[in-house]
């Protein structure tokens, strides 16, 4: 994930330098995305019958040849913007094929038991890269250069992948025989998950809950910042500015250390839901605040409640699906989750440019914490006679 992000931090910067493109940087989001949206539930339907190591090493390498590519366009200064528009949907290809797999393989590797910390910690390593690699990557670009550092960033991918030929874990020895799970291909397919998770309130819950916080805010703000950072008093690229930026991931790997060593909140559909309602509560105040000082601490407050609504919801996702569904299962969460950021893209930056991008993400954190309240109300609603089991 620390490779991933500096790539991000060259390849961006580069495309700035290059193309000065408002529309291609968009695309740079949306292509990230994307491939959650379409591709997620038949990845995850992958996983339930493949060897998850190998799925996890095919990411890996798309990684390592988006990198390796933009390397060489760099070196040969031949980059042109149909060249980036490839290799950044192969990057966010690369995402969608290997997360899936490294869900199913973490169960594997912990049991039922342990799955909502290591899902926390995983999450708190995502955020912890978040950190890491806007360091890591402009030292990179100061040391060696963008192309030259893009190509360093590659042996970043090479641990993990080399580890993964040796872990004995494929991410189905739990499964003591049960079939491998059926094939996704299509829509009626996909239409097939999606009625396994209605079965179940608590699952199809988390799922809601997962897709309104994505399309609603998802991670949008973060694009914004320059403007948040402007109305509140600070230069677009001093310290002040970067502490915003850091404060949201910072808080997350605090909250999983805190959540870790307390154990206050066990997972649960109505913790999940309250977590998920106080990070859209957080979000809404940081967008009407004017002081720098609880800005950053609204950020970091919502970061502990993000890594606290999205690993209880993702455990639970996992814990209560059927075994032979779990990647499919996972995939659909994932699209939910991750794929619907692309929309939030219109509901903060749209409708931000319209009424402004602080009001913009008042409305939009207000939509979260009206959806948290229905699907709470929805959760604990007695089931009716003949449906499947409640909250």
């Amino acid at each position: 994930m620390t490779a991933d992000s500096v790539e991000h931090v060259i390849s961006y910067w580069v495309i700035f330098q290059t193309f000065h493109s408002p529309t291609l940087a968009g695309f740079a989001v949306i292509s990230h995305w994307l491939p959650f949206l379409l591709f997620s539930v038949s990845m995850g339907a992958l996983a339930d019958r493949r060897d998850c190591r190998a799925l996890i090493q095919a990411g890996q390498a798309l990684y390592v040849l988006a990198s390796a590519a933009w390397g060489v366009l760099f070196l040969t200064g031949a980059l042109e913007v149909w060249h980036a528009v490839v290799i950044l949907l192969v990057h966010g290809v690369a995402g969608v094929v290997g997360g899936p797999a490294a869900q199913l393989i973490l169960h594997d590797m912990v049991g039922a038991e342990h799955l909502h910390s290591a899902v926390r910690l995983t999450a708190s390593s995502r955020h912890l890269a978040i950190l890491l690699g806007p360091a890591i990557g402009g030292g990179l670009m100061l040391a060696l250069g963008p192309a030259w550092g893009i190509l360093a960033n590659v042996l970043l991918y090479a641990p993990l992948t080399v580890l993964l030929l040796r872990v004995p874990y494929t991410g189905h020895l739990r499964r003591d025989g049960e079939r491998p799970g059926a094939r996704v291909r299509g829509l009626a397919d996909v239409a097939r998950v999606v009625r396994a998770a209605a079965d179940d309130r608590r699952v199809l819950t988390m799922i809601l809950l997962g897709a309104a916080t994505s399309l609603f805010v998802g991670n949008a703000f973060q694009a914004q910042m320059p403007e948040y950072a402007h109305d509140l008093g600070t230069d677009e690229g001093g310290a002040r500015y970067s502490v915003l930026l850091a404060a949201n991931a910072a808080g997350a790997v605090l909250g999983a250390v805190l959540l870790e060593t307390a154990h206050v909140l066990r997972p649960g559909v109505r913790a999940a839901i309250g977590c998920a309602a106080a990070w859209g509560v957080t979000i809404g105040l940081f967008a009407v605040t004017r002081s720098y000082p609880l800005a950053v601490a609204l950020l970091a407050v919502n970061g502990v409640f993000n890594i606290a609504f999205t690993s209880m919801a993702q455990t639970l996702v996992q814990l209560l699906a059927a075994p032979a569904l779990r990647g499919a299962m996972v995939g659909l969460f994932n699209t939910a989750m991750l794929g619907l950021r692309a929309g939030s893209g219109v509901t903060v930056g749209v409708l931000g440019a319209a009424i402004g991008i602080h009001a913009s993400l008042v409305v939009s954190a207000g939509a979260v914490v009206a959806t948290a309240a229905a699907l709470l109300v929805f959760a604990v609603r007695p089931p009716r006679r003949g449906a499947g089991v409640s909250a």
